[in-house]
């Protein structure tokens, strides 16, 4: 399976991220398919540029974004948020009653 995540780069305790598509079994910094993003979270405010026209792409061809990613992708306004469910269900359940 083809997975969006990112890929650390640069200094020590100063880390920037490249948002990559991977296959699942590779190393978080080993081996990519393309890179066509970038993540800076150091900068105020966080710097995030992406290829729209690459992650639409590897969306459409089935490619699994990471948590991480995702929330960049619905920043950017790529995908739609998920729906959050409550932490606890049964709570949720029992104050509807």
């Amino acid at each position: 399976m083809i997975k969006l995540r990112l890929r650390r780069m640069g200094a020590k305790k100063r880390p920037s991220y490249r948002i990559v598509a991977a296959d699942s079994k590779s190393p978080r910094d080993g081996r990519f398919i393309e890179a066509f993003g970038l993540y800076d979270p150091i900068t105020q405010p966080a710097t995030v540029r992406i290829d729209d026209e690459r992650a639409r792409h590897w969306l459409s061809v089935g490619a699994q974004p990471t948590d991480t990613v995702r929330d960049l992708f619905v920043r950017a306004g790529l995908m739609p948020a998920p729906e959050r469910q409550p932490r606890n269900a049964a709570v949720a359940e029992a104050t509807v009653e």
